[in-house]
């Protein structure tokens, strides 16, 4: 008979085995762990060592971010699945060192450090041009609408808060009533003076259900007399230059200066009513970046049908696949050599138009030149964005109709026809404007496919746009990074 090989899985080692033995050389567990020990974690380490240094010794840093970058990069985003897999999975075990970081611990490094990571998805991005991967003969940009970690059932409208704040007072009142009449029963049957009951369970939940959206009404409320003394400040800085243009006429001047001055104390009356306590957080820095605002009615009071979301306030409801997500708008710009995205931001702004000089801005930042040319969709074209463009010295390709099918068939209504419209047009009709802009299609779309479907990513996991920021960040530094790995490991690549 056949004999077999020998089977003993309770078999103890005569001598330790090396951690390196068990994944095969050229595994990505030893990319990452090589890649983080060149990276500059000095931002992380100083605030660890800020802490109280009384306690438990924490986790190396270079450890945990090994950790978080090699689950993003396998897929894994979950901290409860991270952690599990550091007792489950090989390649996990020989990333932490036999250590096994609770789930939140993870958590806490990924959210107190998430502004670190900006650092080193720069850090990542100088390694792949060191490389020679990144070009910038042709740089695509694109957004998508990623799921919020919210359900769009849990938003309500302005309108509908007043109305059930006021349906939950009554039937908190008749409850309350209705309890004092059970009290008086139970005094004459039992005396005066016992302990009184607990408030009942229905009455619990009414209460706590009508503190949470006058909460939301107040929050609804300041943000529409900011965005509304937002607006009225602009529209004062417009007037005032109007005031300052000799070549009006003087009446003219007279006028724009008597509105600039109602503008600006209603600007002063509705910044007035900020009353957010000095120990308050500030809202998270959105730079450059466009930033949803309220509707409002002239007064500053919000628009009946503006919402908020109760679960995640800073996300918005968004069109997506022909229905409707309680999303965030998430942008990346790819260069076309090797796909390697060298911008990325989020936003709470649904359109696409204004992110285009943001992220240019941002591509610059990064890599230090502009690219040669750019290419974008419809929902990108503006006169402004193509001015921009032009003044920036890279070349748009951004066309100012929906494209079907590689045609310049127009979906909808004709927009107004102007110069910059009739020249973009003009120009992707042309040989070299169509084969520009079909390169959009292979740089940019495939990214997104990669993150998505590939890796598994599907919605945010964090609450919060600033949190938001820094997990799309660490999804992007390892999108470079698994880039960068298939370059210096062709074998593997091509396997």
């Amino acid at each position: 008979m056949k004999s077999y090989r020998p089977w003993t899985p309770t078999q103890s080692y005569l001598l330790p085995p090396s951690p390196a033995e068990w994944l095969p050389e050229e595994h990505l567990a030893f990319f990452v762990l090589d890649m983080v020990r060149e990276l500059d974690v000095s931002a992380i380490d100083a605030a660890l060592q800020r802490k109280d240094p009384r306690g438990e010794r924490p986790f190396a840093p270079r450890m945990m971010l090994s950790l978080l970058i090699y689950a993003y990069s396998t897929g894994v985003f979950s901290s409860r699945r991270i952690a599990r897999a550091t007792y489950e999975d090989v390649a996990f075990r020989v990333i932490v060192g036999g250590e096994h970081p609770h789930f939140t611990t993870i958590n806490q490094f990924r959210l107190v450090h998430r502004e670190a990571l900006a650092g080193l998805f720069a850090q990542v991005l100088r390694l792949c041009q060191s490389a020679g991967l990144v070009k910038l003969g042709h740089v695509a940009i694109d957004g998508s609408k990623v799921k919020a970690n919210a359900s769009k059932h849990k938003a309500m409208s302005y309108e509908r808060m007043g109305k059930r704040d006021a349906e939950l007072s009554a039937e908190i009142g008749e409850l309350l009533a209705r309890a004092d009449q059970e009290d008086a029963a139970e005094d004459a049957l039992y005396g005066e003076g016992q302990e009184p009951a607990d408030l009942p369970a229905e009455l619990q939940r009414r209460e706590g259900r009508r503190e949470k959206i006058r909460a939301a009404l107040a929050a609804l409320e300041q943000e529409a007399a900011e965005a509304r003394a937002s607006a009225l400040r602009e529209q004062e800085g417009g007037l005032r230059a109007q005031v300052a243009d000799e070549r009006l006429p003087k009446r003219r001047r007279k006028a724009a200066a008597t509105l600039a001055e109602q503008r600006g104390q209603q600007a002063l009356a509705l910044e007035a009513t900020d009353e957010r306590d000095d120990d308050d957080d500030d809202p998270p820095p959105s730079a450059d970046l466009p930033q949803h605002r309220v509707r409002t009615t002239p007064s500053g009071k919000p628009h009946p049908k503006a919402q908020r979301n109760f679960t995640d306030p800073d996300s918005r409801i968004m069109k997506r696949d022909g229905g409707f997500v309680q999303a965030y708008n998430v942008q990346l710009a790819v260069d076309e050599a090797h796909q390697i995205i060298v911008a990325e931001c989020v936003t709470n702004q649904p359109p696409d138009v204004g992110h285009l000089a943001p992220m240019l801005d941002r591509v610059v930042d990064n890599c230090g030149a502009v690219p040669e040319t750019t290419t974008a969709d419809a929902g990108y074209f503006s006169e402004d964005n193509v001015r921009y463009c032009e003044h920036l010295g890279t070349e748009p390709f951004i066309p100012p109709d929906r494209q079907r099918h590689d045609t310049a068939e127009r979906s909808g209504g004709r927009p107004p026809t102007t110069e910059a419209r009739v020249a973009m047009r003009r120009q992707l009709e042309t040989e070299r404007g169509k084969r520009a802009y079909a390169r959009r299609k292979w740089t940019v779309e495939p990214v997104f496919g990669q993150i998505f479907a590939a890796r598994g990513f599907r919605q945010f996991l964090l609450r919060g746009i600033d949190k938001v920021r820094g997990e799309w960040r660490l999804l992007a530094l390892t999108h470079n990074l698994l880039k960068l790995f298939r370059a210096t490991h062709p074998r593997l690549a091509a396997s």
